[in-house]
């Protein structure tokens, strides 16, 4: 099955694992997004440098980003996210306020817009788009207003999509996942906030202590089974840490 992958946040983290492993078979085209440049030796692998704070080079870019080639299954993968400043209201920056949504809710906006403009006609292909989220879109936690706030808007415009695609009837599927609590730099940015922005900290520092933190490669696994198996997935918002998940 020749598959068109795309993948935002692909040099770090769970999108570099996604890379990785979905360069290993030679039918896939993997096209990856990230603002620092990629390097593979796979054939498959295309890198494009692209900062998704950047709305002029997004839409620049379209062309590259959204190829043809007639693909059995064209995936659009939208991982790349960014916790911001860990901080109370009164304390955040204004360029912090606007750039963690540009990233986390503008940014995928615009791809899925695109996704849908280019291959809602498509019916012959397998098209899938999933937007990695958070389980913090549905809590209050402070120091975290505008990345609980972003995921959590996130959320509603994945189910919207969901929901155009029903009525109009591309046959598009459409999912926010949440990864869980994974080992990656956001955690780490997250345990060098203090206590004074972000009262939940002492959590986070001994999941790690702990080694209770997930890998990337665990969760890609689970990103990689939902995409394989559509049918056993009817809710649009989706948690790894869920029992569907179990194989």
């Amino acid at each position: 099955m020749k598959s068109l992958f795309i993948i935002t946040g692909s040099s770090k983290g769970i999108g570099k694992a996604l890379v990785e492993m979905l360069s290993l078979n030679s039918e896939n085209q993997v096209i990856g997004i990230s603002r620092s440049e990629v390097k593979s030796k796979s054939s498959t692998f295309k890198n494009i440098p692209l900062d998704l704070n950047n709305f002029d080079l997004i839409r620049q870019s379209f062309d590259e980003i959204f190829v043809e080639g007639g693909f059995d299954k064209i995936v659009l993968i939208n991982n790349a996210g960014w916790i911001g400043q860990i901080e109370h209201f009164g304390k955040l920056k204004s360029k912090n306020i606007r750039d963690i949504f540009n990233i986390n809710t503008i940014a995928p906006a615009l791809l899925m817009n695109e996704f849908v403009h280019r291959y809602a006609d498509l019916k012959n292909s397998d098209r899938i788009v999933v937007n990695i989220t958070s389980g913090a879109a549905t809590k209050a936690i402070d120091g975290w207003s505008g990345y609980s706030a972003s995921k959590a808007a996130l959320n509603m415009m994945t189910e919207t999509a969901q929901r155009e695609a029903e009525i109009n009837k591309t046959g598009i599927k459409f999912y926010a996942l949440a990864p869980g609590v994974v080992d990656t730099d956001m955690q780490s940015d997250i345990r060098a906030s203090s206590k004074d922005s972000f009262t939940s900290l002492q959590k986070f520092l001994d999941l790690k202590k702990n080694s209770q933190l997930n890998t990337a490669s665990e969760v890609v696994e689970k990103i990689l089974f939902l995409i394989e198996n559509p049918n056993l997935f009817s809710e649009v918002i989706q948690d790894v840490r869920d029992s569907s998940f179990d194989k």
